[in-house]
This record gives C-alpha cells, sequence and structure tokens, in this order.
C-alpha cells in the first residue's frame, strides 16, 4: 500500500512562471494531442510539424509511444488501468513541458473519451489541441508499419485497439485529419494553419 507524501512544499510562487518563458521563447505553449489507431499517420505527421515549426522559429518536443514507453512509462503494461495511468503520466510531463513554454506534440492512441479527458483534466482545456488523426482499420492493417496488426491477428498482442479493444472517436475534435484521402505534407499544412493563430505571441 502506498501513501501520499506529507513532506512536500510546492515552490511555484517562487519561480518563473510560464508567461516568462514564453516571452523568452517569443512562442506560446500548447500541447498539440494526436489521437488515432495505430498507423493512422501521428508520429508522421508530427515530425514534419515539428520541422515546419522549427523553421518558423518555435520550439518543441515530440511524445510518443517508444520514447515513453522506453523510459519514464517502461514499467507499464496494457491493460486497461495501465494505459490510464500511462496518459496520467504523459500529460503531467505534457504540463511540465507547457510551463516552459515549450509546444509539446504528443502521439498516442489514447483510445477512449475518458482516457483523452484525464489528460485534457490535467493539460487545461485551454492549451489541449486534440487532433483526430483519421485512418481505419482496415487502412491502418494494410500499412501495418510496424508488423503490430499481424501480430493482433496471429494473437501475439492482447488487446490491440480496434481489434479486440475500442478505440472511441473524438466528439469535437480542434482538428481532423484524413490521412487516407491526404498526403503527409497536405496533412502537416493542415495542422499548422490550423495551429499557428494560437502559437503566435501578440
Amino acid at each position: 500500500m502506498t501513501t501520499k507524501a506529507t513532506n512536500i512544499h510546492p515552490v511555484f510562487d517562487r519561480i518563473l512562471g510560464r508567461e516568462d518563458k514564453e516571452e523568452i521563447l517569443n512562442q506560446n505553449s500548447k500541447v498539440i494531442w494526436m489521437t488515432g489507431l495505430s498507423g493512422s499517420g501521428k508520429t508522421t505527421i508530427a515530425i514534419g510539424l515539428e520541422k515546419e515549426l522549427q523553421k518558423r522559429g518555435f520550439l518543441t518536443q515530440i511524445l510518443d509511444g517508444d520514447n515513453i514507453r522506453t523510459g519514464i512509462n517502461k514499467n507499464l503494461g496494457f491493460s486497461e488501468e495501465d494505459r490510464t495511468e500511462n496518459i496520467r503520466r504523459i500529460a503531467e510531463v505534457s504540463k511540465l513541458f507547457l510551463n516552459c513554454g515549450v509546444i509539446t506534440i504528443n502521439c498516442f492512441v489514447s483510445p477512449t473519451i475518458d482516457i483523452r479527458d484525464v489528460a485534457k483534466e490535467i493539460v487545461g482545456k485551454e492549451d489541449f489541441l486534440e487532433v483526430y488523426v483519421n485512418a481505419s482499420y482496415k487502412v491502418c492493417e494494410e500499412r501495418d508499419v510496424k508488423g503490430l496488426y499481424k501480430k493482433a491477428r496471429n494473437g501475439e498482442i492482447k488487446n490491440f485497439t480496434g481489434l479486440d479493444s475500442p478505440f472511441e472517436a473524438p466528439e469535437n475534435p480542434f482538428l481532423e485529419i484524413k490521412t487516407s484521402e491526404m498526403t503527409p505534407v497536405e496533412s502537416v499544412e493542415k495542422v499548422i494553419e490550423a495551429i499557428l493563430p494560437r502559437l503566435i505571441r501578440n
């Protein structure tokens, strides 16, 4: 049984705040949360987006399943409880970047509305830009970039989202990208067009 620490003394009132960091970086920090099935194109879009934002002088950080689950969340599995904890930790890390003035681009299946609401609550609704990277299970399975769909079909991966675990599409995302109808370049351009006004300091 774990107990909450009682010797915590926050110093938020004595350290430089988010606005101070944003002023230095000359940008508004936001969390761009890309959700969608594995293989839908989240990381591809994120990489392209980061490069385009860098050209424009913005400082960013990409978080995705590969760099999170080999580090801070390497002790978590894929049970419902672990998935929720995975997203909770990611949201807390994102909030730290947000408070440093950094634009965070997150690429996570985050399969349910409830689990994304957990992240949104931690980050803050005004700073949470949900991007639904929409590609059907059939399209993602045909791509099978990481070979995960084949493993799931063979029973090597349990609770695979879209096959034996549900994916709940966002009801009112900030932006929806249909990657079966757009090229990666077009997808990045659409995201840039939508988010730039939120990132530029007036």
